[in-house]
């Protein structure tokens, strides 16, 4: 089981389950989440998801050993919604989105904040864009949702330097709502999850579509732009560089690579 789905309240608390892979996503746990947020959409006794990680991670973005597989073999068996279904399932969620950043957060375990409605992030979690150290680009729509969230400096650096952004500074910046000691995280995200849920489904969904809806079009012509530069450097010198490295242990070395690479 990657994915543990509990009700209570009207809340369904949906928790990434692979703490032994600090909760990457694979294609099953890709899958998984689609399906769970599919559902939940569809349950008219569901009023709010609650989204948090197991363990010490919230999730360490897309598994880069079965990145790798992918990148490299043609043949890989890819999930049925897999990372595109994921997002659309996000995009399309109509109920109030929830999150609680439990832990470290990589790549989509970072970026999936843009989805949120309200984030809660223990004081003791991290966040990393690791796009340029893996040789690729912006996923998620972040190339957009971030400059609103937090404004275009704050955003490029996240999306550029692949540093780890602490707790203070994603509160700071405006890319969580509320910090929390990671005794009380969980307690305060459902506590907050619960007090909406207390409100007529009805009325959630339109406030949450009258916020969503202007920003649609932006949304799917952002997620065309990076998945067309992902495309182009997937598979290239700087990814199969960063692949290969992980596979092996060690730092990526770009300083060898092609000219313009």
């Amino acid at each position: 089981m990657v994915l543990r789905v509990e009700d209570a309240n009207r809340v369904r608390t949906l928790t990434l389950a692979r703490a032994e892979a600090l909760n990457a996503f694979n294609e099953e746990l890709y899958d998984a989440l689609a399906d769970a947020l599919l559902d939940a959409a569809a349950d008219s006794s569901v009023a709010v998801v609650l989204l948090t990680g197991e363990g010490r991670a919230f999730s360490a973005g897309t598994d880069l050993l079965e990145m790798q597989q992918i990148a490299t073999n043609p043949d890989f068996q890819r999930g049925k919604h897999g990372f595109p279904g994921l997002l659309d399932a996000l995009v399309d969620f109509p109920k109030p989105l929830v999150v609680a950043v439990n832990g470290l957060g990589l790549g989509i375990g970072a970026t999936i904040l843009g989805f949120a409605d309200l984030s809660f992030m223990s004081t003791t979690a991290k966040l990393k864009c690791p796009f340029t150290s893996l040789g690729v680009a912006p996923e998620a729509a972040s190339s957009l949702l971030f400059p609103q969230l937090v404004g275009r400096q704050d955003a490029a650096w996240m999306l550029l330097s692949a540093e780890w952004i602490q707790a203070e500074e994603a509160h700071a910046m405006g890319l969580v709502w509320k910090l929390c000691a990671p005794e009380d995280l969980m307690a305060t995200a459902r506590r907050h999850a619960v007090v909406l849920a207390s409100r007529p489904i009805s009325s959630l969904v339109a406030v949450k579509r009258t916020m969503t809806e202007p920003h649609r079009a932006a949304i799917a012509a952002a997620r065309e732009r990076e998945n067309a530069a992902f495309v182009e450097l997937m598979g290239g010198p700087a990814n199969l560089e960063a692949l290969t490295a992980f596979a092996e242990g060690r730092q990526p070395d770009f300083t060898d690579l092609p000219p313009g690479w």
